[in-house]
Parts: C-alpha cells; sequence; structure tokens
C-alpha cells in the first residue's frame, strides 16, 4: 500500500499543476515581462558568445594580413612618428603585436564593463548582449589606437604578451583536464550503469591507448630516424615515460581512476608532443617537413587557416567553461541568472589576443615569421615542450591529490585522538 499511495501522490499534483495552469493567476504570471525579457535575455546573451568568436577570428586574420601583406598594402597610410620613416614598425612583427594590443583593449574593456553581472536583467548583461553598434566603434577605436603608439610601448607589450599567453595556455590546461575528468566520470561504469556505457568505455579507451601508441611510434619514424637527432629521441622517450607514469598512477588501487581518463590524456599529450616537434625550423634535418622556399600551396593554407581556428575553438571552449575554475561547483542556476560568466569569458579572449599574437610572432620579439607560417622556430618547440610537462604534471596531481589530502586527515584523526 505504501508504493501505491506513492506512486498516485505525484499524480494528484500533476492534476493539480494542470488546473492550476488554466488560472487566471497562471496565466497570468506565465505572461510575465520579466520572465519573457529573461528569456530574450538569455538567447541574446548565447548568441553574443558567437559573435564576440567571429570577431576574434576576424582580428586573427587581419593580424596575419598586416604581417604578411601590410607593408605592400598600406605603405603610404602608415603614422610615420609611431610607423618609422618605411612603416617598418607597424608591419610584420610590430604589426601583429599592434593588433593583439587593439584586441586586448577590446576585451579588457568588455571585462571591466561585465565582471559584475549575475542577473540577465541587469544593464551589465545587456550590454553584454546588445549594443553592437557602439561596440562596432570602440572595436575599431581599439584596433585603430595602437597604430600611434611609439614602437617602445610595443616591445613592453610584447614582453607583457608573453607573460599573458604563458596565464592563458594554463588556464587551457586545467580546462581540458576538468573535461577529461567530466568525461572519465560519464562514461567509466560503476554501480548504476548498464552494460552498454561500460562497452563505450571500454572501446572509448582501446581507441584513445591506440592512437598514443601510434603517435609515438610515427614520432620515431619521422622525426627520428637516424641517433643523431638527440633532442627528439629525448623529448618522444620522455613523453612515452610520462605517459607509462601517468598510466601506472591511474590504476593504482587507492587512486583506482580507469583507462579512460589516462588514455585520453595520453592522447592529448602525444598531440602536444607532435606539436612542438613540428614547430621545429624545417631546415634541421630532422624533421621530414618540405624546405621553405618561399611558395605555398594549397595545404600550407588548408593548415595555417586550421592553426587559426584551432586559436579560436581554443578560446571560445575556455572562455564559457568559467565552472572549472569554480570552488564550488554545485550552485544551482536560477531562470534569471547568466548561462556562463561574462567578464570570465571577456578575460579569456584578452589573454588570447595575446596568445595569438605569440603564435603569429613565434615568441620571438626580433625575428619576423615567413609567409604563411605559424608557431614556427625553436622558441615555440620549448613553449609546447614545457605546456606537455606541465599538462602531465597537473593531471598527476589531480590524480594524487585526493589520496594525499585523505592520508592528511586520517593522520590528523590519529594525532587527535591520543
Amino acid at each position: 500500500m505504501a508504493e501505491i499511495s506513492g506512486s498516485i501522490a505525484p499524480v494528484e499534483s500533476s492534476v493539480i499543476d494542470i488546473s492550476s495552469t488554466n488560472s487566471p493567476r497562471a496565466k497570468a504570471s506565465s505572461m510575465d515581462p520579466k520572465n519573457v525579457d529573461c528569456c530574450e535575455e538569455r538567447s541574446k546573451s548565447l548568441r553574443a558568445r558567437y559573435i564576440y568568436a567571429i570577431i576574434f577570428f576576424t582580428i586573427n586574420l587581419t593580424a596575419w594580413f598586416i604581417r604578411d601583406y601590410g607593408h605592400s598594402v598600406f605603405p603610404p597610410t602608415y603614422y610615420k612618428e609611431a610607423c618609422g620613416t618605411t612603416g617598418h614598425d607597424c608591419f610584420h612583427t610590430l604589426g601583429v603585436l599592434r593588433v593583439s594590443l587593439g584586441c586586448f583593449i577590446f576585451f579588457f574593456l568588455m571585462f571591466l564593463t561585465t565582471f559584475i553581472a549575475r542577473k540577465l536583467y541587469e544593464a551589465c548583461s545587456k550590454w553584454h548582449s546588445g549594443w553592437w553598434k557602439l561596440k562596432f566603434f570602440l572595436l575599431l577605436a581599439s584596433m585603430v589606437v595602437p597604430f600611434f603608439i611609439p614602437p617602445g610601448f610595443i616591445h613592453i607589450y610584447g614582453e607583457v604578451a608573453r607573460v599573458g599567453a604563458g596565464i592563458f595556455l594554463l588556464l587551457q590546461l586545467i580546462s581540458v583536464i576538468e573535461f577529461i575528468r567530466w568525461w572519465n566520470k560519464y562514461w567509466s561504469p560503476d554501480e548504476q550503469s548498464n552494460q552498454r556505457s561500460c562497452s563505450i568505455a571500454l572501446f572509448t579507451s582501446t581507441v584513445f591507448y591506440g592512437v598514443f601508441i601510434c603517435g609515438i611510434v610515427s614520432m620515431y619514424y619521422f622525426y627520428a630516424p637516424r641517433p643523431a637527432c638527440s633532442l627528439n629521441i629525448f623529448f618522444i622517450t620522455w613523453t612515452a615515460l610520462l605517459l607509462i607514469v601517468m598510466m601506472v598512477i591511474s590504476l593504482h588501487s587507492k587512486v583506482n581512476r580507469g583507462l579512460l581518463s589516462s588514455g585520453i590524456m595520453a592522447s592529448y599529450v602525444v598531440f602536444l608532443c607532435w606539436s612542438a616537434i613540428r614547430s621545429e625550423p624545417v631546415d634541421e634535418k630532422c624533421n621530414v617537413q618540405k624546405p621553405d622556399n618561399g611558395k605555398f600551396d594549397w595545404t600550407t593554407v588548408l593548415g595555417f587557416l586550421i592553426a587559426i581556428g584551432a586559436i579560436v575553438m581554443a578560446t571560445f571552449s575556455t572562455g564559457i567553461d568559467s565552472k572549472s575554475f569554480q570552488f564550488n561547483k554545485n550552485n544551482v542556476k536560477l531562470e534569471d541568472d547568466i548561462r556562463y560568466n561574462y567578464g570570465f569569458f571577456h578575460m579569456i579572449f584578452s589573454l588570447g589576443a595575446m596568445y595569438f599574437a605569440m603564435l603569429f610572432i613565434s615568441w620571438n620579439l626580433k625575428d619576423s615569421a615567413t609567409e604563411w607560417s605559424i608557431d614556427v622556430g625553436w622558441a615555440s618547440a620549448g613553449v609546447k615542450i614545457i605546456n606537455e610537462w606541465v599538462a602531465a604534471t597537473i593531471y598527476t596531481w589531480k590524480l594524487v591529490s585526493p589520496v594525499v589530502k585523505q592520508y592528511r586527515v586520517v593522520n590528523n584523526e590519529q594525532t587527535m585522538q591520543p
């Protein structure tokens, strides 16, 4: 009888709800202007983030165009006191930094004006999702002003941009690792999971470990073909050792995270290692890329566009993932709450402006990159290798930290008992 009464109760409540929705009071509440306004503002805010991504993508293309073709397209229009008599200080490397500075100014101003937004009906929220004509003029002014700034200040911004790009990479790593943890928690088998979820988790783990093994073997074959390639051999071997350590820790009885998360992370770390080796100068004997002869084909153009798209996607995905950086991740969203943190979103895009500048100039403030190239050089290779090692370190700490915290709690309890 308890089960029957328990099953009838929701039906009765639903009947009451249905009857109540037909009342004049329910109709009045459903047509509440505040609820309609919040619904519209929510839709605007979700569309706005894609508009900001398109703006960021357009600025990336502008930076590339200024670097490669600005000196031949805009020679008579530069400001001599800022760009020099030949205009060199507004194109190539410094041109990229000026465009990056303009992008940073725009998104940093957006951060300052939206970081306090919490509700959809607030003025800051409406500013984030609307007023596009005014923001267009703000963006235009932000992009023009850096081309009137002396080169010395642009060099200072370049040094600051290195730090900002490093912070961006760190935040991106944390976002990726949190996504891997969520994915592992979603697909890993537990007492309530069905056979289908277990099969998918096992299949996914097998695929990622297959990618990891094939990636290591391929890098040895293509980038370490002879013993003289000692640096590449060290990078690849050290990567393989890191992956083995991560797998062993993940399978340890006290950690017990399974193979899925370590397999996904292994594939990501292998990709970082491959990207670092690919960034080595093309004239090296251990790099199998075609030598740079001043020409480019459709594969070069396609790879360049994919790289820019990857920058935009990395910035966008990190910008909307503010939850990974919150201490309390179980906050319940109300109807009039914003769906993502506007201030964090614009802060990530302002740091992303520094990051794409470093990629276009290959982290080098002195030498100008070649046409249709991105993130090529020993400085870029070193940054990516460090990024790979930091990623492996953060992931390993994420695995070990719960065990360490539990061990400290047990020790504290034992010391308090006597």
